[in-house]
């Protein structure tokens, strides 16, 4: 099994007062191995409403493998592997936003509604180096 080069993923979506949390959590769970813990937080938006903030941080390596296998399942991946260097920032971080819509109805795309951020290894931690490490990631899934 290959080498996964990603310290940890995260995934969070926001559901917000007019959603229902149990949908928006079945989205969530569409990137996540079975039966894993999905954090809830509580929030207040700009006019008082409520939001509900889900989230979740895959550690280990078959979980990271799990995410990730999803993520290579993107009709577009080639142009996610071709945009990597607008993708990771400074520290290392890749990020992605995944359409929560889709998710819900179990397909994988980008879009908007989660939010997916992959610490990536790198020695030393330079932006260059964690680019080359998370294209190879992808390519090889």
């Amino acid at each position: 099994m290959a080498e996964v080069p990603f310290h940890y993923v995260d995934l969070r979506a926001f559901c917000y007062a007019t959603e229902d949390d149990k949908r928006v959590e079945q989205a969530l769970r569409t990137y996540l191995p079975e039966e894993f813990a999905v954090e809830r937080a509580e929030s207040e938006g700009y006019h008082g409403d409520r939001i509900l903030v889900l989230s979740a941080r895959v550690e280990t390596a078959d979980e990271m493998r799990h995410v990730l296998s999803k993520v290579a399942q993107l009709p577009d991946v080639d142009d996610l592997v071709a945009e990597l260097d607008e993708r990771v920032d400074d520290n290392c971080s890749l990020f992605l936003r995944l359409d929560k819509q889709a998710a819900y109805r179990g397909e994988v795309a980008l879009g908007e509604g989660i939010t997916l951020r992959a610490k990536v290894e790198a020695y030393p931690a330079k932006k260059a180096a964690a680019v080359e490490n998370a294209r190879e990631a992808l390519a090889n899934l």
